[in-house]
């Protein structure tokens, strides 16, 4: 577009002026943000050419970010729905830069940004992360919040068949594909590719494996600390789009399918299961009773948290597939048909973290996160539940009703 030319210009133009005998260096940053509709297919990027003397060239990503060299830029917000009106501008921030897990010749940098009004004063009504930000920024206990997403999803061709299943009928039932290899591994290449993409990134992915329906399959971030936790996972989504633009690999046809309930019936659905802990949870003086007080603190908040657990969780919390029901709060040790599991190993030692797993996989990583530390940990998060009226879905009923 115009403006970004204009935007190039200037700053090569302010370059050259300033310093006649400094080399300048093109390098792509494209930026990457959330345009509202959801976090992980209405992803929007667009790229510039910025220019670096020699000194900044060598600088890390984050060391670019920190020294301010990614400009505000902006984009026609009616065009992604997010702006109405005649002044439709929106103004993006950038707030993490990393490699780019696709560069060519060019050095390329993935700058992720946040969207906010025009003049830069105030965050656009759909930026979740900076209300994620809001609810991080308020603890006053030095709390340390880990958190570690296991993100399931199916891989599927883009007229709705999954991955490996025949174009008629149903594949064999659940069994032999989890953590499977050989034939019964569908999609093995593509989930390598983004795996080690995510790594060259810099993104914190700890493990995947095939999961329990034919065509699904799970990756962890983590540990996280905070805000990274979404925009870690976030930006390991936005992988899994630029995988699929690959027509020479993987073809025309394919998409990556973050429903919760993919298959109707007898087949799992897909979660996101939330581990965390506080480094009062990770203290081995006391950890255990941290944990179980955060426990019961969700038991009554469960009006406050499901919402933020993803559009159409009702259909994969059922209390069958090793989930629990989304309206009642459960939790036990080594339990995986319960609303929070504590690991055997950290009830054997006495401290470390526990596991929500109501979480579907469509959930706003930035939101459930902040949600999952203000419950358990008592941080005010009035941004956060303002949002409420706005993720409540008619099949939640009166939750809080469940409020002990």
């Amino acid at each position: 577009s115009f403006c970004t030319l204009l935007s190039s210009l200037n700053t090569l133009n302010f370059k050259l002026s300033t310093s006649t005998i400094m080399t300048t260096n093109p390098i792509i940053a494209e930026y990457i943000w959330l345009s509202g509709a959801d976090t992980h297919h209405d992803i929007r990027s667009k790229s510039r050419t910025l220019y670096l003397n020699d000194e900044e060239f060598q600088m890390s990503p984050a060391e670019l970010l920190a020294a301010g060299k990614f400009p505000e830029w902006n984009f026609d917000g009616s065009s992604t729905n997010q702006a109405k009106g005649l002044n439709t501008e929106i103004a993006l921030k950038a707030v993490a830069a990393y490699p780019h897990p696709f560069e060519k010749s060019v050095r390329t940098l993935a700058v992720l940004a946040e969207c906010y009004v025009a003049d830069g004063s105030e965050p656009t009504i759909d930026n979740t992360r900076a209300v994620a930000r809001s609810v991080f920024d308020a603890d006053t206990e030095n709390s340390e919040p880990w958190f570690g997403l296991e993100q399931e999803y199916v891989l599927q061709h883009k007229e709705g068949r999954c991955l490996g299943w025949p174009e008629r009928g149903f594949p064999y039932a659940q069994g032999p594909y989890y953590c499977s290899n050989g034939p019964v591994a569908y999609g093995r290449n593509l989930v390598v590719a983004h795996y080690e993409k995510c790594l060259q990134m810099g993104l914190k992915i700890s493990g995947t494996n095939a999961e329990v329906m034919p065509g699904q399959w799970e990756y962890q971030v983590g540990p996280c600390t905070g805000i990274e936790c979404g925009d870690h996972m976030v930006l390991s989504r936005w992988v899994y789009l630029r995988l699929l633009e690959d027509i020479g690999t993987f073809g025309l046809d394919m998409d990556v399918n973050f429903e919760v309930k993919p298959v109707k019936g007898d087949w799992n659905g897909s979660g996101l299961h939330t581990n965390f802990s506080t480094r009062q949870m990770r203290d081995p003086n006391g950890g255990m009773a941290a944990i179980t007080e955060a426990v019961k603190r969700l038991e009554n908040t469960v009006h406050l948290d499901v919402p933020f657990h993803g559009q159409n969780n009702n259909e994969r919390l059922t209390g069958l597939h090793e989930t629990s029901s989304y309206s009642d709060f459960t939790w036990g040790v080594g339990t995986r048909h319960t609303s929070v599991r504590i690991g055997n190993d950290v009830a054997a030692k006495g401290y470390g973290y526990f596991e929500d797993r109501r979480p579907g996989s469509d959930a706003d990583p930035y939101l459930l996160s902040a949600s999952l530390f203000s419950s358990s940990c008592a941080i005010p998060a009035p941004k956060l539940h303002a949002l409420i009226p706005k993720y409540t879905r008619a099949w939640m009923g009166d939750l809080s009703k469940k409020a002990q």
